[in-house]
């Protein structure tokens, strides 16, 4: 997947090229604000699995959420920074007195951070294939018992994302686009009901989105 990722990158670089030549569409610069959604799926990641389990562990939701951002021109390229907030209806549910489940009967797909730049060119007037990165943090909602008593507490995981899309200027100021991203999440901590936080420890959790999304620029 990753090398799929770069490749996007490089398919990005390409096709900017020819824009080099031209000026940017002025309905690709400045800010921004949008509303997205579209599929979500999380799981472990490969050094989390043992040899030889093909098991598929990805928790599937809806993602949804909002975005801001601020794009400039730079020669004819377009490159911008950008932040979102989202949620996920994604949950996975297991029977809480197992002990191989540590008490979490319901682990839900909560809020995700990011906050990144993108950097592309146009390939029409009206259309901009870009690539993107940052910093991506999450948070897994648990639902913990110990057979009498239910405490809802939280994950908190820390890592980076990389994507690559293409976004249709609708009119002057207004936008569509979609997307792929990839995150990789790779240290957590553990906050009780109590608010009492563990230590960072390392994981290895996998990401994918395909994400679409409509806004406005002022």
């Amino acid at each position: 997947m990753r090398y799929a990722i770069a490749a996007a990158l490089v398919a990005t670089s390409a096709l900017a090229a020819p824009a080099m030549a031209q000026d940017v569409n002025p309905a690709f610069t400045g800010p921004r604000v949008g509303i997205l959604g579209g599929y979500d799926g999380i799981k472990p990641g490969s050094t989390e699995r043992l040899p030889g389990d093909d098991t598929d562990r990805t928790v599937n939701g809806f993602v949804y959420g909002g975005e801001i951002g601020y794009d400039f021109a730079i020669g004819g390229l377009v490159a911008g920074v950008e932040a979102e907030l989202t949620d996920s209806t994604g949950k996975v549910e297991t029977n809480r007195l197992n002990p191989n489940t540590f008490g979490f009967g319901e682990v839900n797909t909560g809020r995700d951070i990011y906050v990144g730049a993108r950097l592309g060119g146009l390939v029409t007037p009206s259309t901009l294939l870009y690539a993107k990165g940052g910093y991506t943090n999450a948070r897994l909602n648990v639902l913990g018992s110990d057979g009498t008593t239910s405490r809802r507490e939280n994950f908190e995981l820390d890592g980076w994302r990389l994507g690559a899309g293409a976004e249709q200027a609708l009119s002057y100021n207004t936008y569509a686009k979609l997307e792929y991203r990839y995150s990789n999440y790779s240290s957590a901590n553990f906050q009780f009901a109590d608010g009492a936080v563990t230590r960072n420890f390392g994981i290895d959790t996998d990401r994918h989105q395909v994400m679409a999304g409509v806004g406005m620029r002022f």
